[in-house]
């Protein structure tokens, strides 16, 4: 079946490699990235990160709006988070010096939705994989307890912290859960030390034939 113009996704997945990073609040996606970036030379993006400087980027289309949605405590739409991560990934291709390896993305916290999921699917590049970090509801809610101590973050406190956890399992399940059904998920426990729960990391990824550069 021909697809239709506006469907054509504007990456192919033969020229980049695109994993999610999914996980509950607290299951160490922040930490795990960073090991990711350094041994396997992804270019991380966070979703939420993009969205925080959008806000204040001088100029910005989307800057009013996306201040609006987040004081409200609404979903930013997801044109806007996709867009916003399509041109950071543009962004980083015609900064990145030509190599033998294929860029490769690790997209943080994002897909949230099942929509959101086939829309960047549908427009920006099919996902190769998504990382699951799998991670008990206490064991989240201590890490981020602690963290709470000097974050200055204002979710980071008990019931915040029940609430994400709560949205997660309703919202974002569903995305490992459909992701899974096209093999195309690496499940990792996320408990035990920050080096255990890589080393876990890294036998999955090379299970999916990604390995360090």
């Amino acid at each position: 079946m021909a697809t239709t113009p506006e469907k054509t996704p504007r990456f192919s997945p033969a020229d980049i490699t695109v994993v999610f990073c999914l996980g509950g609040p607290g299951s160490g996606k922040g930490t795990q990235s960073a090991n990711l970036v350094r041994d396997y030379g992804f270019t991380h993006l966070s979703a939420g990160d993009l969205l925080r400087a959008e806000q204040v980027r001088e100029g910005s289309q989307y800057g009013d709006l996306i201040k609006t949605y987040i004081r409200e405590g609404k979903i930013v739409p997801m044109e806007i988070t996709v867009a916003l991560l399509s041109n950071a990934m543009a962004e980083a291709l015609t900064s990145k010096a030509p190599s033998a390896v294929k860029p490769r993305f690790l997209i943080d916290g994002f897909p949230r939705k099942l929509d959101q999921a086939v829309f960047f699917e549908d427009t920006v590049c099919p996902s190769q994989m998504t990382l699951f970090l799998d991670c008990p509801e206490e064991v989240m809610e201590a890490r981020l307890l602690k963290r709470g101590e000097t974050s200055g973050r204002d979710d980071d406190n008990a019931d915040s912290i029940r609430k994400r956890f709560r949205v997660f399992v309703e919202t974002s399940m569903p995305v490992v859960q459909a992701f899974e059904k096209q093999d195309k998920v690496v499940s990792v426990t996320a408990t035990g030390s920050v080096d255990e729960v890589y080393a876990r990391i890294r036998e999955g990824f090379q299970a999916k034939g990604v390995n360090p550069l």
